[in-house]
C-alpha cells in the first residue's frame, strides 16, 4: 500500500465517522513555547486548554512534524526520523477511550489489514479501564503490557489537561530483535499509534517533574497520533523509513551520488540514511519559511544541513549533495505537499548557498586544525585540547567527529571529556535562558487564561471606527488579576469592544486614550493579543482609579494610525514589487510596520545592486501614483488560496480569512489596517538594504510624512554643503569632488615625503648598530611615529644594516600607548627564531601582548612609562639569541 493510499484511507475513515478534516499547520507554530510543530495536537492546543471553543467536536489531520530530540538515532534505528507525518484523530469533549480504541483497532486490522496477532498494546500502569477495553475488543492479556509515567502518561508540561495513554505496537519479527513485547524491545515491537486520553487536570509540577492531579476534566478529550513513516514501513515490508516510498527516490539519489549501493550494516549505512532522511526535513523546513541561522529554528535547519553534508563527505561525495537530494524530495512529495513545489527555487538556492558556505567552513577548519595538531605535537602532548576542539565546533562549525578523525590520523587523541564539559556548560547557559523566557511566557499565558475563562472575546471595531464606547471587563497588574488600579499604576486591561488594533502581522499595536465615565483617564501605550481573540491593552492610569466594570470612550491616536496604515499598505506593495523584481523565492519573511516607517525582510542570497534598489523604489512609487483601490474581503482559506492570495510564513490563519487586494498586483491574507487608495501611502523612500543572516535580506523604508521629513533633511544638508563650498546646491557634488581630488593629491605628496623621511631615519638608525654575538643589534627609542610606521621603520632599518645576521628593536609612544617593533634577519628566522619571541617579555612589561609571525613582529600596551624597561628586556633577549651558536 503506497503512502498516498495510506493517507487517503486514514482521512476517509475518520471523515466518514464525523471528524472534520483539518489541513496541517505550518512547521512554524503559533506558540511561543515551541520552535517547531512537533505533534498533531499543536494546532488544537487552544481547544484542549479551553482558550477557544472548537468549531467542531471531532477533527482529523495529517500534520507535518519536526523533532530533533532523537537526531543521533537517525540511521542507527529503523524507525527514527527528524521529520514525519503524524496522522491523528481528535475529540474535543465528545467521544473518549472506548471509541478511540475501537476506531484504532478497526482501521488497523480491517482498513490496513494488519495481522491481529502481531499487534501489542501498552497501557498506563493503573489504567484498568483501557486494558479492559482492549481485552474486550479481542486483544489477549498476554499482548497487553503496563508501563509507567515515562512511557504511557502525557501532559503538556504545564498545568492543564493530562492523562494516561495507550500505544499500539507492531511485532516486526525475530529479525528485528528479541521476544518479550515493547517493554523488552521497542525496535522489534515498533510503536505505530499513540492514543492519549485527556482525562485529568494537573497542577504545577516540582523540579523533579512530579505534579498533583487536581481532578477529572468535565469534558474528556482524545488526541492520537499514527506515524505514517512507521506504518508505511510495515505495509510495504520495508526494512526502515528510507526504503519506504516516502524516501526511496531520495535514497536512490544519494546512492547514485556516492557511486555505490548502501551496505546492509555499519557506519556507511548510517551515513546513507542520515543524508536521505535529513534531505526531507531540510526541504520541508525551508518550504515552510525556516532559513539557516545561528539560533532558534534556523539553527535546527543549519544543523540538519551540516550534518547531512558531513555524512555525504564521509561517503566520499565531495561535490554538492543537498540540491539533488532535496530536489528528489520535491519530485516525490510535491504533489501531496504543494508548498514543496511552490518553494522549489527557494529550497535549491538556500541549500546550494549553505552547502557552499559549509564547504568553505570545512576548508578553514581543516587549516586551523592542522595548525593546532602541529602545536600539540610540538609540545610533546598526545591529546589535542578539548578547548581547541570546542572552539573549532562552536566558532567555526567544524564537527567534532572530523576533529577526532584528523587527530587520530596524526597519532593524537582528543580530550573529548573536556569538550563534553564545555558543551554541557554552553547548553546549560542556553537552557537557562530559554527556560526563563518560556517560564515568563507561560506565567503570562496562565494569567490570561484565568481572565479569559469568564470573559467573552473582544469585539474589534477598528476597521471602521477609531473611537468607541467600551467597558473594562478585566484588569492585570504585576502579572495578577486585580479589581482596580490607582493613579500612576501600569495596567493591562481587557475591553468588551475595542477600536485598538492588536499587534499582528508586523503591524505594531495602536495607542491612544481611555476616558472613563467616572473621570478616570488612561494613556494606552500598546495593544496586543493575550490569547486568540483576547486583546490586551497596556496602559498607564493618569487620573483617578480604574475599576473593573467601568465604561467610557476608547480613542485611537488617529494620526499615528494613519501613519501605520500608510506603512502597511506600502509593505504589501513593496512585497509584490520585490517578488516581481527578484523572483517568487523572495517572499516576505518578516516585517515591522510603524507610523510612516517600515522594515521588510525577505529571502534572497546576494546583496541588491544599486540599480535594483532604484528600480524597486521607482516601481513602488509608480504603483502609489496609479492610485489603485485597496479592498478587503473575506473568504474561506481554500477559496483565498485558489484566488492567489499570499499567505505569509509563520502567520496563523483561521478557516475564514481576510484578504487585502491592492489593485490587480497584490493579494495577501492580512488582518491589518490599510489606506483606502494607493495614493494615500504618499511618497515612498528606500533607506537601506542589508543582510540579516544567511539568505535573508532586510530593507528599511519611509512613507508619507516620514519620507517628506527625510527629503527635507536631505535638502537642508545639500544647501549647507553648497554654502560651505561656495556654490549652488546643484553644483555641490562636482565642487566637492574637485576638493577631494586636490586633497588626495596633497596627501599622496605628503606620503612620499614621509616615506623618504623614514628611509633616511632608517639609515641613521642602521648606522648605530652594535656588534653583538654573531651579528648586529639596533636598539632605539624613536619619536613621532605611528604604529604602522614603526613596523615599517624596523624593517627598513634591518635592510639598511646590510647582509648578515641582525636584530632591530624599536619602541615609541603614540596616543598615550606603548609601541614596540622587532625585525630579524632571514637566517635567524630560518633557524626557528620568531621576532615575536624577542618582544614577548617586553610586551608583558607594558601591559599588552605581541603579534606577528616570522621575521617581523610588533607589540603594544597601555603603560608607556615602562617603555625603557621593556626595551631593555627585549635587548637582553636579542643579545641572548645572538650569542647562541
Amino acid at each position: 500500500m503506497r503512502s498516498t493510499q495510506i493517507r487517503t484511507l486514514f482521512t476517509d475513515f475518520f471523515t466518514s465517522r464525523g471528524h472534520q478534516p483539518v489541513p496541517s499547520s505550518p512547521l512554524i507554530p503559533d506558540d511561543p513555547t515551541l520552535l517547531l510543530a512537533n505533534a498533531g495536537m499543536n494546532q488544537f492546543k487552544p481547544y484542549f486548554l479551553g482558550e477557544t471553543t472548537p468549531p467542531f467536536p471531532r477533527a482529523t489531520s495529517i500534520q507535518k512534524c519536526a523533532r530533533t530530540s532523537d537526531i543521533d538515532n537517525v540511521g542507527r534505528t529503523n524507525r527514527h526520523a527528524t521529520f514525519f507525518e503524524m496522522m491523528g484523530n481528535f475529540s474535543f469533549g465528545d467521544y473518549f477511550k472506548e471509541d478511540a480504541i475501537a476506531f484504532a483497532w478497526e482501521l488497523l486490522t480491517e482498513g490496513y489489514g494488519l495481522e491481529k496477532d502481531k499487534l501489542w498494546i501498552t497501557v498506563f500502569e493503573d489504567d484498568d479501564e483501557a486494558e479492559h477495553l482492549w481485552r474486550r475488543i479481542g486483544v489477549p492479556a498476554s499482548r497487553i503490557q503496563r508501563l509507567g509515567m515515562a512511557d504511557n502518561y502525557w501532559s503538556m508540561g504545564v498545568p492543564g489537561p493530562c492523562g494516561p495513554c495507550s500505544e499500539v505496537n507492531y511485532d516486526r519479527g525475530p529479525s528485528f530483535g528479541k521476544e518479550g513485547g515493547p517493554a523488552i524491545d521497542d525496535e522489534r515491537y515498533v510503536e505505530i499509534w499513540n492514543l492519549v486520553f485527556m482525562q485529568f487536570q494537573r497542577g504545577e509540577g516540582d523540579k523533579k517533574g512530579n505534579f498533583p492531579i487536581l481532578g477529572e476534566l468535565a469534558n474528556k478529550s482524545i488526541d492520537t497520533g499514527l506515524g505514517l513513516d512507521r506504518l508505511a514501513a510495515i505495509l510495504q515490508d520495508a526494512q526502515n523509513v528510507c526504503t519506504t516510498d516516502l524516501l526511496l527516490p531520495t535514497f536512490h539519489t544519494v546512492q547514485d551520488l556516492a557511486g555505490r549501493a548502501c551496505p546492509s550494516e555499519g557506519e556507511e549505512k548510517v551515513s546513507f540514511q542520515v543524508v536521505t532522511e535529513h534531505a526531507r526535513s531540510i526541504a520541508f523546513l525551508i518550504a515552510d519559511g525556516v532559513l539557516p541561522a545561528k539560533d532558534g529554528r534556523g539553527y535546527i535547519l543549519r544543523r540538519l544541513m551540516r550534518r547531512a553534508i558531513r555524512h555525504a563527505r564521509l561517503l566520499g561525495i565531495d561535490g554538492p549533495v543537498l540540491p539533488a537530494a532535496t530536489s528528489s524530495v520535491i519530485g516525490n512529495l510535491g504533489t501531496v505537499w504543494p508548498e514543496l513545489s511552490a518553494q522549489a527555487a527557494l529550497i535549491e538556492q538556500v541549500v546550494t548557498a549553505e552547502e557552499e558556505s559549509f564547504t568553505r567552513t570545512l576548508a578553514q577548519g581543516t587549516r586551523l586544525l592542522d595548525a593546532a595538531i602541529t602545536r600539540t605535537q610540538g609540545c610533546g602532548s598526545a591529546a589535542l585540547p578539548g578547548e581547541t576542539a570546542f572552539e573549532l565546533a562552536d566558532t567555526y562549525g567544524f564537527p567534532l567527529e572530523l576533529t577526532v578523525e584528523a587527530a587520530r590520523d596524526a597519532g593524537l587523541t582528543v580530550d573529548e571529556d573536556r569538550f563534553a564539559a564545555l558543551l554541557d556548560e554552553q547548553k546549560k547557559r542556553a537552557k537557562a535562558g530559554g527556560k526563563a523566557k518560556t517560564a515568563e511566557a507561560l506565567r503570562k499565558m496562565d494569567t490570561y487564561r484565568e481572565l479569559a475563562a469568564h470573559l467573552p472575546r473582544t469585539e474589534f471595531l477598528g476597521y471602521e471606527h477609531l473611537t468607541a464606547e467600551a467597558t473594562v471587563t478585566g484588569l492585570i497588574a504585576d502579572g495578577t488579576v486585580v479589581p482596580s488600579v490607582a493613579a500612576g499604576g501600569e495596567v493591562e486591561l481587557v475591553l468588551d469592544r475595542s477600536p485598538f488594533y492588536a499587534e499582528a502581522g508586523g503591524q505594531v499595536g495602536d495607542t491612544g486614550t481611555l476616558t472613563m465615565s467616572d473621570g478616570t483617564v488612561l494613556r494606552v501605550t500598546d495593544t496586543r493579543y493575550g490569547l486568540e481573540g483576547f486583546r490586551v491593552h497596556s496602559a498607564r492610569v493618569l487620573e483617578g482609579e480604574l475599576r473593573t466594570g467601568v465604561s467610557g470612550e476608547a480613542a485611537v491616536d488617529a494620526e499615528r494610525r494613519a501613519g501605520l496604515m500608510r506603512s502597511h499598505s506600502a509593505t504589501h506593495i513593496l512585497h509584490a514589487v520585490v517578488m516581481a523584481t527578484l523572483g517568487d523565492h523572495a517572499r516576505q519573511q518578516g516585517s515591522l510596520v510603524e507610523p510612516d516607517r517600515l522594515r521588510f525582510d525577505f529571502a534572497h542570497f546576494t546583496a541588491l545592486a544599486p540599480e535594483q534598489l532604484t528600480a524597486i523604489e521607482n516601481a513602488v512609487n509608480g504603483h502609489v501614483l496609479d492610485d489603485p483601490e485597496v479592498r478587503a474581503w473575506h473568504a474561506d482559506r481554500a477559496e483565498a488560496e485558489a484566488a492567489g492570495a499570499i499567505a505569509l510564513f509563520g502567520e496563523k490563519y483561521g478557516d475564514t480569512v481576510r484578504i487585502v487586494d491592492i489593485g490587480d498586483f497584490s493579494r495577501e491574507l492580512c488582518g491589518g489596517t490599510h489606506v483606502a487608495h494607493g495614493s494615500q501611502v504618499g511618497a515612498f523612500r528606500l533607506l537601506s538594504e542589508a543582510s540579516i543572516g544567511s539568505n535573508l535580506r532586510r530593507v528599511e523604508a519611509l512613507t508619507g510624512h516620514g519620507t517628506l521629513r527625510h527629503l527635507d533633511t536631505e535638502r537642508r544638508l545639500l544647501n549647507e554643503l553648497g554654502s560651505l563650498l561656495g556654490t549652488r546646491p546643484a553644483d555641490a557634488p562636482g565642487a566637492l569632488r574637485k576638493r577631494l581630488d586636490a586633497l588626495a593629491a596633497v596627501q599622496e605628496k605628503l606620503s612620499r615625503l614621509r616615506a623618504e623621511e623614514l628611509r633616511q631615519q632608517a639609515g641613521q638608525l642602521a648606522g648605530q648598530a652594535q656588534p653583538t654575538g654573531r651579528g648586529q643589534l639596533v636598539v632605539q627609542h624613536v619619536t613621532g611615529v605611528a604604529p604602522d610606521e614603526l613596523r615599517n621603520l624596523a624593517a627598513d632599518t634591518l635592510a639598511s644594516v646590510g647582509r648578515g645576521t641582525a636584530v632591530v628593536i624599536l619602541c615609541a609612544e603614540h596616543d598615550g600607548k606603548a609601541l614596540l617593533a622587532a625585525a630579524i634577519s632571514p637566517d635567524l628566522h630560518q633557524g626557528s627564531i620568531e621576532a615575536s619571541q624577542i618582544l614577548a617579555p617586553a610586551a608583558r612589561t607594558v601591559g599588552g601582548g605581541s603579534g606577528g609571525r616570522g621575521s617581523l613582529a610588533s607589540a603594544g600596551g597601555r603603560h608607556p612609562e615602562a617603555l625603557n624597561e621593556a626595551l631593555e628586556l627585549a635587548a637582553r633577549e636579542a643579545t641572548r639569541l645572538l650569542s647562541i651558536g
